[in-house]
């Protein structure tokens, strides 16, 4: 095929992704030099299309980058009244006394948020200050300079056939060039993890770990509502099978947000993490919240949960990884937002110094430094050894041994168990299916509980079905040959969507079908698959989930 041609434009800065961290950068990068060039393209049909997460919002983020958020009409409005943390039997709960946290897992002084809302809210400040957003524009590829540094990304390429190949209404695209790029894709961003290698920006620092966390919104009965309660949870379904938990956000308009997250080291191949949530929500507490209310939207994405530990070097020549695409998630506390946010600023304050300096595509080390060592960093680090925690011992010995070094951290800054390591991939946890028991998943009922397939439609998903598929196999006889006989397939499992399916027919060998159409974008597939042998990269821009109020 003929080498594309496209057409190009020059930005001092693009930035990729219109989540928190990339839109708090672009905010930021026109409050310190209004004479900048800033754009920001998302893959998604609208800014919000494709953000997911709990939320509980600690505002510090916020307030660093608009102190006068509350006047500016933020969609903030829902300040946390009550906290519980519950530890489950199938039958039971029990309570942990507030006394018993450390402080930092209060949520006082927190809000329960959209954080969809959120960022269409920050689009429309970055946009008063002229900067340009383009929904609906993924970003395929990566542009390389002369001396292999990035130089920008190519963006909007349109109406490919499925083999790959042109079709007849094909649109190349265009390279948008940028002094820097900077990548807020979110969770194993696909241009990202391509830098993160080119780069050896991992080298020496952990394995980065991972969450798969599926959210429900649903309106329930208003007697059983109490706006502005959060309660987490851990312990049954799950028990000795896999780490995670759940969360239950009272929202306003007698919403709740409930969703699960289920650590992706668990070794039983077998396990099913929707059908873990699906199941959840027949405990007779929570049973009794839903019973008389309606789902009304569903998704699901990664979360990193590394930590500390697993932050890779954030900056690299050209640019700077953002966000979650760094990893900057505090796991105890089920927060990332205001570290994205954070991350943003810091990026922007770099970014000017360096461009009004003269500088262009070279590494922006003020800015690694910053997020090493400031206020992120300080977040992080008094956290960093609940996760290896939980995946070295489990979590009822975590959960002491957690509680006791987060206190600790919490009222002198030292944590007394030094710094824990993870030792291997989520991927290399996975066990053989023989070794591990099969999990028996009730039935879903259709009232509580729904079928994927069901579910995934109130994510309101769509691909166009003529393209390429984006989740691109490295070998496409592995699925049938290695990870059916070794794994059963868990490709069948961790999807919260759906995607992958072993078809049997009689007389005829097991095929490997993806139906891509279902993809909402969480990567889980790319994190946990055994043989490492799916790549997840992006469709044409719009396609995907299209969340309303995530």
């Amino acid at each position: 095929m003929a080498e594309i041609e496209r057409e190009s434009m020059e930005y001092d800065v693009v930035i990729v992704g219109a989540g928190p961290s990339g839109l708090s950068a672009a905010i930021r990068l026109k409050e310190l030099d209004p004479d900048l060039s800033v754009v920001v393209l998302e893959k998604g049909s609208e800014v919000g299309a494709h953000i997911l997460s709990g939320a509980v919002l600690d505002p510090t983020g916020l307030d660093a980058l608009f102190p006068d958020w509350k006047d500016r009409g933020a969609p903030v409005t829902v300040p946390v009244k009550e906290d519980n943390f519950l530890f489950l039997g199938e039958k039971s709960k029990i309570r942990f006394p507030g006394w018993l946290m450390p402080p930092l897992m209060s949520n006082h002084g927190n809000y329960i948020v959209s954080m969809g809302n959120v960022c269409r809210w920050l689009a429309e400040q970055a946009e008063a200050l002229e900067v340009e957003i383009f929904p609906g524009m993924a970003c395929s590829e990566i542009v390389w300079g002369e001396n292999g540094e990035v130089k920008g990304v190519v963006a909007g390429e349109f109406g490919k056939n499925a083999d790959g190949t042109p079709g007849p209404n094909y649109e190349p695209g265009m390279e948008l060039h940028g002094k820097y790029v900077f990548l807020a894709e979110g969770v194993r961003g696909s241009l990202s993890k391509q830098v993160i290698q080119k780069f050896n920006l991992s080298e020496g620092r952990d394995p980065q770990k991972f969450g798969i966390g599926m959210k429900e919104v649903w309106e329930i009965d208003p007697a059983k509502h109490k706006e502005g309660t959060v309660t987490h949870t851990m312990g049954w379904p799950l028990n000795g099978n896999g780490g995670g938990g759940s969360f239950i956000y009272h929202a306003e308009n007698n919403q709740i947000f409930i969703g699960f997250v289920v650590h992706l080291n668990y070794e039983n191949p077998h396990l099913y993490p929707y059908m873990e949530f699906q199941r959840f929500k027949h405990h007779p507490a929570v049973a009794d919240l839903l019973e008389g209310g309606k789902r009304i939207a569903y998704g699901a994405r990664a979360i990193s949960e590394g930590g500390y530990q697993s932050i890779p070097q954030a900056a690299f020549p050209g640019g700077v990884l953002l966000g979650c695409s760094a990893g900057l998630v505090n796991v105890p506390r089920i927060k990332g937002n205001h570290n994205a946010m954070k991350s943003g600023i810091e990026a922007a304050k770099a970014a000017v110094a360096a461009i009004k300096g003269g500088r262009s595509g070279d590494t922006l080390a003020d800015y690694d430094t910053a997020l090493h060592a400031g206020e992120i960093a300080k977040d992080l680090k008094r956290v960093r050894n609940v996760k290896p925690l939980w995946s070295h011992y489990g979590a009822t010995l975590a959960t002491a041994l957690g509680g006791f070094d987060m206190w600790v951290a919490n009222l002198t800054g030292w944590n007394p168990l030094g710094s824990m390591h993870h030792a291997k991939t989520d991927a290399a946890h996975t066990g053989k299916a023989k070794d591990f028991p099969k999990i028996d998943y009730p039935k879903p009922d259709g009232k509580l509980s729904f079928d994927r397939l069901t579910n995934v439609s109130f994510s309101f998903t769509n691909h166009e079905e003529s393209q390429p598929c984006h989740l691109q196999l490295k070998n496409p006889d592995v699925p049938v040959q290695v990870n059916l006989p070794d794994y059963a397939e868990p490709a069948q499992r961790y999807c919260p969507a759906g995607v992958y399916e072993i078809v049997e027919e009689e007389g005829k060998d097991p095929r490997f079908v993806i139906n891509f159409q279902n993809c909402v974008h969480c990567k889980t597939c790319d994190i946990k698959d055994p043989s490492q042998n799916i790549d997840w990269t992006t469709p044409q821009g719009g396609d995907g989930p299209n969340y309303p109020n995530m």
